[in-house]
């Protein structure tokens, strides 16, 4: 896909002046400058990205601050939304366009370097606003560390009551602390673990306590990443697992390192792409999602395939929620 306007190209064309505000591209005879697409997610124009009419909204959070080995996480929404603008925009899969029904990228929040703890806080507060700002639009966060889902989760139990949490992650993140904080990417699950239920899949590095903790909770269902290679019977243990509604955070460490090497915790083995999309379409289909989250791609030089992974995934997340709405056109 060319990086640049097309007046072929639906939803990556020139702003039209009488919709827009003024700007250097509005001045000039657009149609004659080969501006690059904007820096969207997918590139999508003033039309295609207007919050007034779009059905979804990204919101990068590009925070790290608890990392325990690989940094990079900060940088992981710009890297999706860069790598998104080279994607086509039809789903075969899906025989549609999601795009077409208007996405809107959200500026980054910048998080207060307070602490840990002001920070999700400040997060709480930002997301419980957005959440209210935009009605039914469909919400996607795109991180940054795994900790920014604790609030953003804890904002969706807020307006929607219990749900349960879909988490897709080589790791459990049930650790009541980790390097001193009880913020840390590492606690995610544990800070929400009283307010939801958890269906954890993926899981394949946890430590006993962890462990001992998902045991005892009938609250916390979990699918080891062994457990999900000799037939798809896991996925039907999810679906049954889960209630209603339901949020989903995903950690892209989920994937196996050969299909996801950018992220600052990879463990061997882990989710494949065809499975994994056959889970989520799944989920969308028979469960009310009201939320999702895509954290923890750690972008790294040359290694252009997890971004774009990543990218392709929150955009089926979004033409899978359109999907399950009756939204989408063929």
């Amino acid at each position: 896909m060319p990086n640049r306007r097309s007046k072929g190209v639906s939803g990556r064309g020139f702003p039209n002046n009488a919709n827009v505000e003024q700007s250097a591209k509005a001045v000039f005879k657009s149609e004659e400058i080969p501006w690059e697409l904007p820096y969207t997610f997918l590139g999508l124009d003033e039309e295609g990205s207007a919050l007034e009419t779009a059905r979804s909204v990204i919101l990068p959070v590009p925070y790290e601050a608890t990392t325990s080995y690989g940094a990079g996480a900060a940088s992981g929404p710009k890297a999706i939304i860069e790598s998104s603008r080279y994607m086509e925009l039809y789903d075969q899969e899906l025989k549609s366009n999601p795009s077409s029904l208007g996405i809107h990228t959200l500026p980054g929040l910048e998080l207060t370097r307070d602490s840990p703890k002001a920070a999700m806080d400040e997060l709480q507060a930002a997301y419980a606003t957005i959440l209210e700002a935009i009605n039914d639009r469909f919400l996607v966060m795109l991180g940054g560390e795994h900790s920014v889902s604790g609030p953003a989760i804890l904002s969706q139990v807020k307006q929607h009551g219990r749900v349960s949490v879909l988490q897709l992650d080589a790791h459990l993140d049930l650790r009541t602390e980790f390097d001193g904080s009880q913020y840390s990417h590492a606690c995610v699950m544990s800070r929400v673990q009283d307010s939801v239920d958890i269906v954890s899949v993926g899981i394949r590095g946890a430590a006993q306590d962890e462990v001992c903790v998902a045991e005892t909770n009938d609250n916390i269902t979990v699918v080891w990443a062994d457990e999900m290679w000799a037939d798809d019977g896991w996925i039907n243990r999810v679906m049954d697992s889960l209630g209603d509604p339901v949020y989903i955070t995903f950690d892209v460490d989920y994937f196996d390192p050969s299909l996801m090497p950018s992220t600052g915790t990879p463990e061997p083995g882990g989710g494949d792409w065809y499975r994994t999309l056959k889970l989520l379409r799944s989920v969308f289909r028979e469960k009310n999602v009201v939320g999702c989250d895509v954290v923890e791609l750690a972008p790294a030089p040359g290694a252009h395939a997890a971004d774009f992974l990543a990218a392709k995934l929150v955009y089926k997340l979004i033409g899978y929620h359109l999907e399950s709405t009756g939204s989408l056109v063929s």
